[in-house]
This record gives structure tokens, C-alpha cells and sequence, in this order.
């Protein structure tokens, strides 16, 4: 399965606070998801950003998403994105 997180930073956030967010998120929760195959992160050129989450399968991906609510990493991470802005959809692998 393939998650898309999509957003944009709130205008009192800057990169470099965000990006500290988003490293302490990768190694103090994501990988430490079970089921969790890969999570990348891009910036597009219209302060657009992007997060790819590969998981094992929907099961996983749900988990997951429950225990995000919970983790200090995450809230942090979720301090520095405008809620307004955010889009996440999930996408079943085609073999």
C-alpha cells in the first residue's frame, strides 16, 4: 500500500524547524512502525510538500495511523503543517 500525505507548512514555520521535525519522526516513530517499508519526503517547487509512505498492506497503514495520535514526534511534526492544507490518500499496489 501507498500513502500520500500532501500539505503545506504554516507561514510561522520554517524549513529548517520542519525538516528537524520530520528526521525525529523518521527515526523516533515511522521506522519503527511494523509494516513500514519505505517513507520519503519532497518539497515541490510551489511550497508544496509530499510525504510517501510504502507499507506491507492496509492493516499496517492503519495501525499506524493510530498510533500517530499518540507519539510526541508526530504532534510535533503536525505543529509545523497548515491543517487547512492537508491531503492524504492510499493506494493499493497493482502486482
Amino acid at each position: 500500500m501507498i500513502e500520500s500525505l500532501s500539505f503545506r507548512l504554516r507561514s510561522d514555520t520554517d524549513d529548517v524547524a520542519f525538516l528537524l521535525a520530520d528526521k525525529r519522526l523518521q527515526s523516533d516513530f515511522a521506522y519503527r512502525q511494523q509494516g513500514l517499508v519505505r517513507r520519503t519526503i519532497a518539497r515541490g517547487e510551489d511550497a508544496d510538500w509530499l510525504v510517501l509512505t510504502l507499507w506491507d498492506g492496509p492493516a499496517s497503514a492503519d495501525a499506524g495511523d493510530q498510533m500517530r495520535s499518540e507519539d510526541d514526534a508526530c504532534r510535533e511534526f503536525r505543529s509545523h503543517i497548515d491543517p487547512d492544507s492537508v491531503s492524504v490518500k492510499r493506494f493499493h499496489e497493482l502486482d
